[in-house]
């Protein structure tokens, strides 16, 4: 009776891993560790404006996804209910050009292949 850990073991020594490196293959993950922490770094760096109601409010954005700026024209006072829409739109507007830097940069770690493309 052959249990499953014995079956793999049989898998294994039957060569279907025929000079796989499993040292290498670790050193690579440490490697690409090391390049997702250094993106990350880089990231906080990087800045995204968006405006919105023609440039009233204007959000900065780091590429970590922090709100580092925040302007809010001074017009905009009086209107709650506006400033709340333009406030929602930069926040939206923002945020997606940090994800998109972020697909960027992983997809340029990774060598140009692209886990987020439609299938």
């Amino acid at each position: 009776m052959t249990t499953g850990l014995h079956k793999n073991l049989q898998v294994w020594s039957n060569g279907m891993f025929e000079g796989f490196d499993m040292g290498k293959m670790s050193e690579m993950m440490s490697q690409m560790q090391e390049k997702a922490k250094e993106i990350q770094e880089q990231a906080k760096n990087v800045q995204f404006t968006a405006k919105a109601g023609g440039g009233l409010v204007a959000l900065t954005m780091n590429g970590a996804g922090e709100v580092i700026d925040l302007n809010i024209d001074d017009t905009l006072m009086d209107d709650k209910e506006y400033l709340q829409i333009l406030l929602i739109s930069a926040i939206n507007d923002a945020t997606k050009m940090a994800e998109e830097n972020k697909k960027s940069q992983a997809m340029g770690m990774m060598g140009g292949i692209n886990p987020f493309a439609n299938k």
